[in-house]
């Protein structure tokens, strides 16, 4: 049975620390750590109507842009794995400014795959808005604490104040309702939900690198070695790449790629000078968040693919990060893990190394980060 204290301790991890949403992989092996015998259902439904939040309140800004012009209509997925409820409000039409949209937009409901979209005027009867919140009231019978009783795009947020994850200070906090801008700088730790506590420690961390990855862009972009030099002063992305850095003619863009992701989403990716034709020094690729870092590519995705991978950036022993690229998108949590499993099997043999972090990407985006056992 899930607990209180186990959801307030498990719903910042729906966050990267970058602040970006994690895929739901990640987020589940991230929750575990709270507790091995949490329900992976519960979870991924939990996980699900968040991500349905964020899309419907995505959607809600655009209608707003275009007023009343249009109508908005209900609609289900239609297949048979829709509840009747929600498939008796398939083609509700009302104008956005009914107050219908303020309890009954989507989702309604854990695991809710209903959508809205826009209609012209005329091309569909208004229902009548009485009728239509009899049937909304239908559909959420069950919700008697009203917890999906709120528009996520009027709202702001991806959860309504009340929610099983937050405490009841939340409902009126200023984090909650969109100001980081706090009036007390200083709040006792007995006054601050985890959430709360996450969250400053989030922006604290990302002005810290803002400051010091700003330092380092000012010495580079001076200094005529490096190229391609690129500072991100709203996430405090860095990249920049030595000119004798040696780009492989086939496998040089795996660099560039991990680069390009790396520099998206917060992180200094640096690609140093390679010495070359020296005996038995192997030189890493560069820097990633100031630490020496080797990528290997996994083209096959399989569990021995990944191992291999892992022992390439074995074999540069100062490598303190190691960043295992999937060009073909074959990355699965379940081939990772059994690399790392036969990976630390090698435990005592110079084919192993203990890395402080391992990043898996693909498809533009960072999928996995795994930390030492």
């Amino acid at each position: 049975m899930k607990t209180f204290h186990e959801l307030r301790e498990a719903f910042p991890s729906l966050l990267d620390e970058n602040g970006v949403r994690k895929t739901f992989e990640r987020f589940l092996n991230d929750v575990r750590k709270v507790d091995e015998t949490y329900n992976s259902h519960y979870l991924r439904a939990e996980y699900n109507f968040v991500h349905a939040s964020a899309s419907m309140a995505g959607k809600w800004e655009q209608f707003m842009e275009d007023g009343d012009r249009y109508n908005l209509q209900y609609r289900t997925v239609g297949d048979g794995k829709v509840r009747p409820t929600h498939a008796a409000l398939h083609n509700v039409t009302l104008p956005p400014s009914d107050p219908f949209w303020d309890e009954y937009y989507p989702p309604n409901g854990w695991n809710c795959r209903c959508t809205v979209v826009q209609v012209m005027k005329g091309k569909y009867p208004e229902t009548p808005h009485d009728e239509a919140m009899k049937l909304g009231e239908l559909a959420l019978q069950d919700d008697r604490k009203g917890m999906f009783r709120f528009n996520p795009g009027k709202q702001g947020k991806s959860v309504p104040d009340y929610n099983p994850y937050t405490i009841r200070r939340c409902r009126d906090c200023d984090i909650a309702k969109g100001n980081l801008k706090l009036a007390k700088t200083f709040i006792p730790d007995n006054e601050l939900c985890e959430a709360c506590k996450v969250i400053r420690e989030m922006k604290t961390k990302l002005k810290q690198r803002i400051e010091q990855n700003g330092k380092i862009y000012n010495q580079l972009i001076n200094d005529p070695n490096y190229t391609d030099v690129h500072f991100n002063k709203n996430n405090g992305g860095l990249k920049a790449t030595h000119i004798k850095h040696n780009l492989d003619r086939q496998k040089g863009w795996y660099e560039k790629a991990v680069q390009d992701v790396g520099y998206k989403s917060g992180h200094s990716v640096i690609l140093e000078e390679e010495i070359q034709n020296v005996y038995r020094q192997k030189s890493c690729e560069g820097l990633f968040d100031g630490k020496p870092f080797e990528i290997a590519g996994a083209e096959t995705g399989t569990s021995n693919n990944i191992r291999n991978a892992l022992k390439h950036c074995a074999s540069k022993k100062e490598t303190k990060i190691a960043v295992i690229f999937f060009p073909n998108g074959t990355f699965s949590t379940n081939a990772f893990n059994d690399a790392i499993a036969k990976f630390n099997g090698l435990k005592g043999t110079t084919q192993y190394l203990k890395f402080d972090l391992i990043y898996c990407i693909q498809d533009g985006k960072i999928v996995q980060i795994k930390k030492p056992d």
